[in-house]
């Protein structure tokens, strides 16, 4: 099956994964300018009121650029929306979301047939993440375009499958948009992720380490430091398991390799401030040496993809 139209756009497959509080405006109109889609979580933008500016700038600035730019538009960008019944703000976001016809939706921790009519209704599509087979099916059931596939070494919530299984086995009965997410930091990885049967390449936690993101230094220089031995895997800071840096963890004076389990019923997606500096990183950080500006981390992406693409032949 052909990616919907609004993907022609890409000069390279590759969606900016939504980041919690690092994921702003700055960085998604960057990303989009240099040619990938930029997503941020609808929660990032607070207050709620904050949705409707932020998205007020992302399409405007967006639709300068492509005034400006007509032989290389913006990527389309998206708004991740947490469908867990603890999102307080779900129905009022997806109104603004409405408003501004907001191109893609990304939904994550429950599928609501309801929500991809909404966003259908306005011709956008809609992407929902999954870590495994099964919630793959009920996702595709109710009625989501696309899928995520969260696969083990994802920054932030991720799965457990390798994601050479996970493809395989959904790729047997799905034959719609297919995105990978699991340590992609190279564009060898985004070829290889389009090898084994995705479409496109989630990339989180290399774009920490750039200008435009919502991240303090540390966190950034983290990034830079850190190698796939320096993330652990845990739900204990918001119910879900999800890999974090082991530096954070101990900054945190807690030990890492001994860290309780959390009570999945009790999640919270807020950012509690007891854990408000425990970050968030996918395995695939070794690949990352610099800070540098978005651009110019997606300009390498771009290389490494066409050099692993000739040498295939």
């Amino acid at each position: 099956m052909a990616l919907p139209p609004l993907f022609d756009r890409l000069r390279l497959p590759v969606i900016g994964s939504p980041l919690f509080i690092i994921s702003v405006p700055d960085l998604v109109i960057a990303q989009c300018k240099a040619g990938i889609v930029g997503s941020f979580p609808a929660l990032n933008a607070r207050p709620q009121s904050l949705l409707d500016e932020w998205l007020h700038r992302i399409t405007e600035e967006l639709a300068a650029w492509d005034r400006a730019n007509p032989d290389t538009p913006a990527a389309p960008f998206a708004v991740n929306q947490i469908v867990h019944r603890s999102n307080d703000r779900l129905e009022a976001d997806l109104h603004t979301c409405a408003k501004w016809k907001v191109p893609i939706v990304i939904t994550s921790l429950g599928a609501r047939p309801e929500l991809n009519d909404a966003v259908h209704s306005w011709g956008g599509i809609t992407l929902h993440d999954v870590i495994d087979d099964r919630f793959a099916h009920k996702a595709v059931e109710k009625g989501a375009d696309g899928l995520i596939l969260v696969a083990a070494g994802a920054g932030g919530h991720a799965g457990r499958l390798n994601p050479f299984a996970f493809v395989q086995e959904v790729r047997e009965w799905f034959d719609g948009p297919l995105i990978l997410s699991g340590a992609i930091a190279t564009g060898r990885a985004i070829l290889a992720a389009q090898v084994m049967g995705a479409d496109l390449a989630y990339i989180g936690s290399p774009f920490i380490a750039t200008d435009e993101a919502n991240a303090v230094d540390a966190y950034k220089q983290g990034i830079v430091e850190g190698r796939a031995a320096d993330i652990i895997y845990s739900n204990l800071f918001t119910g879900v398991h999800g890999n974090y840096l082991r530096s954070s963890i101990v900054a945190a004076g807690l030990d890492p390799e001994k860290l309780p389990e959390s009570d999945p019923s009790a999640m919270n997606f807020g950012g509690a401030k007891a854990w408000k500096e425990i970050w968030g990183s996918g395995q695939g950080i070794g690949a990352v040496s610099a800070i540098e500006p978005a651009a110019v981390r997606v300009e390498r992406l771009k290389r490494e993809y066409a050099a692993a693409k000739a040498a295939l032949g």
